[in-house]
């Protein structure tokens, strides 16, 4: 697949499947923005990055500030002229816990992250590709817990679900603007935030992969490889799409 010189910002990209989707995306000769509160951890990325020959940046990003995904936008414009994608990934796993039982406070940040924040990120990046010819295409990060509901995990499946609302609403609107929209849907994935889930427990692990087909988790790489197709011209006529990439966790 070729993306190069297009202009890409990944929100999350600091680690896990963000990480993967920055390598593989600039492997592809695209030029990476890599979006994260954690800017240290997204310098050591962009360094790995270019120690392969790959161009990428560092943007300090929180999600969950106002204005703070159009200032992103704006920089990015400012400086290279367009935005071309963009994979909204940043998110976090929440409590796990029963719905009874959640904070409030737990409620309001796993949807600020995951649901306010992708909000927030398409609005900037389609209000920009809008007045671009060439248009553009977003990819978002919702979960397998946007397809179907994972028990203990009440905010986290409503913010995910929400992903899809979202990603098939902009789809609808805007394709005519020549902007497709589409979302993943990771399963079990080898990343940070499945030990945080698991509690690094390898009875929970091993229940989970025995739900899935393939008896498997996968590595964040196999992810990035679909992001990247949904990113580039091969996949142009996919719109609104939520593509699972679980093994075949949902089909059952």
């Amino acid at each position: 697949m070729s993306l190069h010189n297009k202009v890409i910002l990944v929100t999350g990209g600091a680690s896990g499947i963000g990480r993967a989707t920055v390598n593989r995306l600039a492997l592809d000769g695209a030029h990476v923005i890599v979006a994260d509160t954690q800017a240290q951890l997204a310098g050591e990325v962009v360094t790995e990055v270019q120690q392969a020959g790959g161009s990428a940046e560092v943007h300090e990003l929180d999600v969950t500030q106002e204005g703070a995904a159009k200032a992103a936008v704006s920089a990015i414009v400012s400086a290279h002229g367009r935005l071309d994608g963009a994979f909204n990934n940043a998110g976090i796993a929440g409590p796990v816990v029963k719905l009874v039982d959640i904070d409030p406070s737990q409620w309001a940040q796993v949807l600020a992250v995951n649901l306010t924040g992708v909000f927030s990120c398409i609005q900037a990046e389609i209000a920009q590709m809008i007045q671009q010819e060439s248009g553009g295409s977003v990819v978002n990060t919702a979960s397998i817990c946007g397809l179907v509901a994972l028990s203990h995990a009440a905010a986290y499946n409503a913010a995910k679900h929400g992903v899809v609302g979202l990603t098939k609403t902009a789809a609808l609107e805007y394709g005519r603007n020549n902007i497709r929209v589409n979302a993943i849907c990771p399963g079990f994935i080898d990343t940070p935030m499945l030990e945080q889930s698991t509690g690094a427990s390898v009875e929970m692990l091993n229940r989970a992969i025995g739900t899935v087909p393939m008896r498997r988790i996968a590595n964040a790489t196999e992810v990035a490889d679909v992001v990247a197709w949904l990113l580039s011209a091969q996949s142009s006529y996919v719109n609104g799409v939520a593509m699972p990439v679980d093994g075949g966790r949902t089909v059952q």
